[in-house]
């Protein structure tokens, strides 16, 4: 008589399909398949959540540097003027307020200068 892989290897199994779900094809139906898919994602998610954080610093640093031309500065000279006069705003803060409220960020643009 055959042994047959009960319910440990179907859990298993099922615990990968899960994490599967929604992938086109065999990718989400086909065990070997969706094993190498899910890995690969995993492995993707891992790195692109340290690349978002690149991604985004730059982001700011555009919009800060967009922001401030009109003010008749350029983007290291006023994050340089930043840390002279010790302010301490982040990259992240003066974009939002570059994209939200121009005229705090010009209060603060002036405040360095």
């Amino acid at each position: 008589m055959r042994i047959k892989r009960g319910f440990k290897a179907r859990r298993r199994r099922n615990r990968l399909f899960r994490h599967a779900s929604g992938f086109y094809s065999g990718r989400g139906r086909q065990f070997a398949q969706a094993q190498e898919a899910v890995r690969h994602g995993w492995a993707y998610a891992y790195r692109h959540r340290r690349e978002k954080k690149r991604n985004l610093r730059r982001l700011f640093i555009v919009r800060i540097g967009a922001a401030v031309r009109p003010h008749g500065m350029s983007y290291s000279r006023l994050i340089h003027a930043l840390k002279l006069k010790n302010v301490q705003l982040d990259r992240k803060i003066l974009a939002d307020l570059a994209v939200r409220d121009p005229g705090g960020f010009k209060a603060v643009v002036d405040s360095v200068r």
